[in-house]
């Protein structure tokens, strides 16, 4: 009988898995400061949206140039509160003149 009260208590240790999904909630919480640096181009059939590169100011990802998506208006030197920092958009894809 000690030994199931043993391994229910080692099942409940944490682990560094549950210590990283922790800190990740504990990330998506917050927002952290985005300049946009380029307006790379518009999205979508009806320019429903614009791509922009944009350098993350503050937090874990700080100084690193990503690729994003944006819905409305904007210009460039504007900043953006991003929530997710790690995820780039991907390329735009249309035709090249």
């Amino acid at each position: 009988m000690a030994e199931k009260g043993k391994k229910i208590k080692e099942a409940e240790a944490p682990t560094q898995k549950g210590q990283a999904e922790k800190q990740a909630r504990q990330f998506s919480d917050q927002a952290f400061p985005a300049q946009i640096m380029e307006i790379v181009g518009s999205m979508g059939t009806r320019e429903g949206g614009r791509q922009a590169r944009v350098k993350v100011m503050a937090g874990p990802d700080s100084g690193k140039v990503i690729r994003r998506n944006v819905i409305g208006p904007f210009r460039l030197g504007d900043i953006l509160m991003l929530k997710e920092t790690e995820i780039e958009a991907s390329p735009l894809k249309g035709r090249k003149r």
